[in-house]
């Protein structure tokens, strides 16, 4: 087994199908990943998260630095027997984090300080050490570190932070190479929503040279159309060869759209959230299981759904669940998210191997959308 390859096995206009192979397994793509932010993919057993079809999950740099420390899951075996999952495991660089959790960071040249949300203790997230965590975590896919900025903010601020996440991404690089590190490193394109900032960022980081690549800096309050407007140059200006992720994005629509512009990799916390909230997604929209209309309803979820939850339980029960806080309203609610997710990642690979993903799109988002 090489440690990493991709292989595209059709396309169908800008979209395409393959595998990823690694040595702890095969990522069939377009694939969808679930987040498993502190080791755990909330209200699931790893084998549950594995059934609904997921073939990797992705892990938080920051929270696990944090707690429970990555010298001390590394001392326990690594990440994947921590967790119990021996499937690929993603790690995000944690930058997102300490730009989103933190009100007192400091952004240097040499990364970022920052006070930790659990009790305020200060520390320093570097390329370096962001490399070092991921590194003894023992993930499959190490993200390089960046500095995420709005689409909104000053596009001086844009090209600042784009370049300084370029000279991070060389560092990443280098550090990743010098941990000697078995696994993959993804870089992650930068450059807001203007197109010659991206394609200045994707020629950085095809210099430096890596597994595969990211498109940051999307899904943080530009709105749909606004990022496939983006999405309609950015993954064009990324190798073909390789994988390309796009980082945060996981409402239905948005994947949909995304693959047909060329993406290959997806991660949310959408579906678990929404599951432990009372939102069920479903082909014909999403659902609110707290509706009174639902307490003396005896369908599934979703029909047609083969997923456990839809298999044994009835709308009446997981609304009672839901509406009591009960811990199996959550546990069943997060089990059919994965599952749909995974049915349609599974939808798109095969509309994509027979050339017609247009027809499948057009379907789904009519269906979807109604409601």
């Amino acid at each position: 087994m090489t440690r990493f390859s991709f292989t595209v096995s059709a396309t169908d206009g800008a979209a395409r199908t393959g595998t990823i192979r690694m040595a702890s397994g095969e990522i069939r793509t377009p694939a969808f990943m679930p987040v498993g932010t502190a080791a755990t993919v909330k209200a699931m057993r790893p084998e549950e998260v594995r059934a609904s079809g997921a073939d990797i999950i992705l892990g938080n740099t920051y929270h696990l630095m944090l707690r429970p420390g990555a010298e001390r899951v590394a001392k326990l075996g690594g990440l994947h027997r921590f967790m119990g999952w021996d499937r690929p495991i993603l790690t995000d660089s944690g930058g997102y984090q300490v730009m989103s959790l933190s009100e007192l960071t400091k952004v240097t040249e040499k990364g970022v300080t920052f006070a930790s949300h659990l009790d305020g203790s200060r520390h320093l997230l570097s390329p370096e050490r962001s490399m070092e965590v991921q590194t003894l975590l023992g993930s499959d896919i190490v993200m390089a570190f960046d500095q995420l900025v709005k689409t909104t903010d000053p596009l001086e601020g844009q090209r600042a932070a784009m370049e300084r996440s370029m000279r991070w991404a060389r560092r990443s690089r280098q550090a990743f190479d010098e941990l000697g590190n078995a696994g993959a490193l993804f870089g992650i394109q930068q450059g807001g929503l203007n197109e010659a900032m991206r394609r200045e960022s994707a020629e950085a980081l095809i210099d430096i040279g890596f597994d595969g690549y990211a498109v940051g800096g999307l899904a943080v309050g530009e709105g749909q159309e606004a990022m496939f407007g983006c999405l309609d140059f950015a993954p064009g200006q990324l190798p073909e060869e390789k994988p390309r992720y796009l980082m945060g994005v996981g409402k239905p629509d948005d994947i949909v759209g995304a693959v047909q512009r060329g993406i290959d990799m997806f991660d949310c916390v959408l579906p678990t959230r929404s599951g432990r909230t009372g939102q069920a997604f479903t082909a014909n929209g999403p659902l609110n299981m707290r509706n009174a209309r639902f307490a003396e309803d005896p369908d599934p979820i979703e029909l047609d759904c083969p997923c456990p939850a839809c298999s044994a339980f009835e709308r009446a029960y997981v609304h009672h669940l839901v509406k009591s806080g009960e811990i199996l309203g959550a546990m069943l609610m997060t089990q059919h998210n994965l599952w749909f997710y995974q049915r349609l990642m599974h939808g798109l690979r095969d509309a994509i191997l027979g050339r017609r993903l247009q027809a499948f799109a057009d379907e789904f988002l009519q269906r979807y959308r109604a409601s």
